[in-house]
């Protein structure tokens, strides 16, 4: 690190006129003849002809400062600047020559000439360009986040995502929500993904768990009467390594007491609608409602992206009979073929469909059969495929009609259980629009209604919520809730925009005995429900409004909203995919001592 400049602070005459700081990207033509303050960092130094032209920048922009001889200390001081530099700068607002007027930028028509420096703090060379020109390594990135955040494009990303909860909270003020806390340390309730634990050291052998939302604590603030709440709530998941998943993330949570399912799912547009409004980015609303059950039927995906038009077919009951095995054994035992008919498809070369083939098998497709319609009229001769002869000829013309084939069409087919056909397929249709040029412009957004409550699990051999435990099961379903629980709807809402579950949330139980009912359907006992949530239960004895509410991702939201890829971009300081921070090397060993305080010792493995 280099010593500081020759004038470390401004002089007595200085400090009796200092004026208030101004901001960098503030100054405009109607400041020419002020006198103004400007701190800041170098971001380049140019020496013309003995004037030295300083670009200095902060948050809100960057301005020139010129220095010119007749300040021989200021003059000789700037020689010294270097990139990255802290500085303060007083001088008066000028205009520039006509000819050195710079329009790329919003501070271009003035210029600083400085009467006064001061350096606040040297800086080393980075070690990466700080401008926007230069793609630099993620990791190199996340270990210098604090470089990488002074970036322009990163601190308009994290500029947007301040406005976009300023707007929610806006928004929620007005009708009538109490922004409220609730707890970070609080019991585990292994319900859904893993907790991080806390250990306790006053109750040796007990532990805290982080929040995986603050789901309990909304729905007991219902009971308690505070019946509209929101809060901007850190939440905790120790989740297997996921693609573009942070093991702590941020939710925009809000509860509703004496509401139905629209009550909620209408304030909630209106809340995108504020917030998404800030990116410029319009909301049509209302917007659209879709059951599960024909989002799953339509695009094997309760995530379906809008944009692509292309759908897909169940052809399961035309292939019970057929020769070919793939086909006919899981549609005869209880499993699904569907058929994903791609216009124009036969262009894809067969290097193409075998990238394709592998692409599904990434989520458990076992292969991905084909069909090449040349011309649907002439069956089987039209018809190019490895398998078109293990189909019959009556098969293949009711293939063909049902899914409306073209000449010029390609078929994919996927065979076998639902969920080894639905998402290879819903990943595949999406995939192909985009390689094809299929997908639409604009933003699609969809709200699914109408999730099964319950699913069955096949390592634990029982069923386990959908959502979470506590969602309300659809009214016209209770009956099954015992004798056939895996029909059960729920009262549960996803909002998805772009293919893209920005949110989700549902109407709550609120009677103690059909949340018990509830807890029985997934296997929890008398005894285990009231150990792990007996408080809840008992709240629900003293009078519990009907309620429901909602959770935005605000993290995806953010994201999608300012069209990056990653909700690494949005988040000022992230994790890794492999859930480890690069800036301070987290997670990290601790010491004997502090283990042996909390009562724990450590199991190590060979390696």
């Amino acid at each position: 690190m280099r010593a500081l400049g020759s004038r470390p602070h401004f002089g007595a005459k200085e400090k009796a006129v200092k004026p208030a700081r101004s901001w960098c990207g503030s100054l405009a033509k109607d400041d020419v003849g002020r006198t103004v303050r400007v701190c800041g960092w170098v971001a380049t130094t140019r020496d013309h002809g003995g004037v030295v032209f300083l670009d200095l920048w902060d948050r809100s922009g960057i301005v020139q400062v010129v220095v010119h001889p007749d300040t021989p200390e200021e003059h000789k001081l700037a020689h010294t600047l270097r990139q990255q530099d802290v500085i303060e700068v007083m001088g008066e607002v000028v205009a520039r020559a006509p000819e050195t007027i710079n329009p790329k930028i919003p501070t271009g028509e003035i210029e600083v000439k400085a009467r006064a420096i001061q350096v606040h703090a040297r800086a080393d060379t980075p070690p990466f360009p700080l401008d926007e020109a230069e793609e630099v390594d993620e990791a190199l990135r996340l270990t210098y986040r604090y470089l990488d955040l002074r970036r322009s494009r990163m601190q308009a990303l994290l500029a947007l995502r301040h406005r976009m909860i300023r707007a929610a909270r806006a928004y929620l003020d007005a009708q009538g929500f109490l922004e409220v806390e609730t707890p970070m340390l609080t019991r585990s309730t292994p319900e859904g993904a893993r907790d991080y634990l806390c250990p306790s050291r006053i109750y040796p052998g007990k532990f805290f768990a982080l929040p995986q939302s603050p789901q309990l604590f909304k729905q007991l603030l219902m009971v308690a009467g505070v019946d509209r709440y929101y809060q901007v709530a850190r939440c905790f998941r120790d989740e297997d390594l996921r693609a573009d998943r942070q093991p702590e993330f941020t939710q925009l949570d809000l509860e509703m007491a004496f509401v139905e399912r629209e009550d909620v799912m209408a304030l909630v547009e209106g809340v995108l609608a504020a917030m998404l409004r800030e990116a410029g980015v319009d909301v049509s609303l209302p917007i659209a409602r879709m059951r599960y059950a024909e989002a799953m039927a339509r695009f094997g995906t309760d995530r379906p992206d809008l944009r692509c038009p292309l759908e897909l077919v169940d052809v399961t009951d035309l292939m019970q009979e057929v020769e070919f095995k793939v086909f006919r054994e899981p549609a005869r035992k209880g499993g699904l073929v569907k058929v994903l008919r791609v216009p124009d498809g036969a262009r894809l070369s067969r290097k193409q469909i075998d990238d394709y083939t592998a692409f599904v098998g990434r989520f458990g497709a076992k292969g991905l059969a084909w069909i090449r319609v040349n011309d649907p009229a002439d069956v089987p001769g039209g018809l190019q495929s490895p398998i078109v002869k293990f189909l019959s000829e009556d098969v293949l013309r009711a293939l063909l009609a049902r899914v409306q084939a073209q000449a010029g069409d390609v078929l994919f087919f996927g065979a076998g259980k639902p969920a080894i056909v639905n998402e290879p397929l819903a990943r595949l249709r999406v995939r192909v629009a985009e390689d094809l040029g299929l997908m639409e412009e604009g933003h699609r957004f969809v709200w699914i209604v109408d999730f099964p409550l319950l699913e069955w699990d096949e390592d634990e051999h029982r069923h386990v919520a959908l959502h979470h435990p506590f969602t309300h099961p659809h009214p016209e379903d209770l009956e099954l809730l015992e004798t056939e629980p895996g029909k059960v709807r729920s009262l549960a809402y996803d909002l998805v925009w772009n293919g893209e579950e920005v949110g989700g949330g549902s109407i709550r139980i609120h009677d103690p005995e059909l949340q018990r009912r509830v807890f029985r359907a997934l296997g929890i006992g008398e005894d285990e429900a009231e150990d792990k949530f007996g408080f809840l239960l008992r709240a629900f004895r003293y009078g519990a409004p009907p309620h429901g509410g909602f959770a935005f991702g605000l993290d995806r939201l953010v994201a999608l909203a300012a069209g990056v890829e990653s909700i690494r971009e949005v988040i000022a300081f992230p994790k890794t995919q492999k859930a480890a921070c690069l800036l301070t090397g987290a997670p990290a060993e601790v010491s004997d001592k502090q283990l042996a305080e909390l009562h724990l010792r450590i199991r190590r493995t060979k390696a």
